[in-house]
């Protein structure tokens, strides 16, 4: 291994310094800006919504299944395709990875965060996202997928530790609170009479329990992921 290869490895592999509490909450701050106002999160939520399919197709590969296919629409709302058997455990753990996915990708940032690992976050996310686009079959998807990998490469090479420390921070905590959100917007609908192919409608189908025992289980991940985050990216 080369200066460089080994220089590169050990900036991966190492640890960096924990930035200044005050950035830590601004980032809470910023990252709550774009969650709560109703505007802001329509196109915020795009974020969420490539975690969210990208959890889906990431366990339809690990149980066996056979992705072919992720298209991410302007409305927020995405489709992951996998071809096999449309019943069993790998049906079960797909449709479940969805609403879990943004609030658990946010807990292992966290902790990444908590040990100090900023540019290895970074770079797993770059890496995820370029993985990600390969699946992408719409060209909404493509672009929000290259625009937000993008913005990864761009802290990533071109900034400092400081800002690559606020800007790792922001994400996690978007995850983390943004993660939130999604569970209750589907209850509301689900509520009102909508949404009835949703993620819990579909395992009510598939497991014969009840859709409002699968949101439960969605808002048990995602606030039991933010507590969780909450304590380690404030050092409690």
């Amino acid at each position: 291994m080369d200066t460089t290869a080994t220089s590169l490895w050990d900036e991966l592999v190492g640890t960096q310094p924990d930035p200044d509490l005050w950035v830590v909450i601004a980032t809470l701050v910023a990252a709550l800006a774009v969650i709560a106002p109703p505007g802001l999160w329509r196109l915020s939520r795009n974020a969420i919504t490539i975690a969210h399919e990208g959890g889906h197709g990431l366990v339809a590969l690990l149980t066996g299944r056979t992705l072919t296919g992720i298209r991410l629409h302007s409305d927020t709302s995405g489709l992951t395709v996998s071809r096999g058997k449309p019943y069993g455990l790998g049906m079960i753990l797909t449709a479940a990875a969805g609403y879990t996915a943004p609030p658990l990708l946010g807990l292992g940032g966290a902790a990444l965060l908590a040990s100090g690992r900023i540019t290895l976050l970074l770079w797993l996310a770059t890496a995820l996202l370029l993985a990600m686009l390969v699946m992408i079959r719409n060209a909404y998807g493509a672009l929000t997928v290259v625009l937000t990998g993008g913005l990864f490469v761009l802290v990533s090479w071109l900034t400092g530790p400081q800002v690559q420390a606020a800007f790792a921070y922001a994400v996690v905590w978007f995850l983390l609170v943004g993660g939130v959100r999604p569970g209750f917007e589907l209850q509301s609908k689900r509520r009102r009479g909508g949404a009835p192919d949703s993620d819990a409608d579909q395992l009510a189908r598939l497991t014969h329990a009840p859709a409002g025992v699968w949101l439960f289980l969605f808002h048990a991940v995602s606030l039991c992921s933010l507590t969780g985050g909450v304590r380690w990216l404030l050092g409690l």
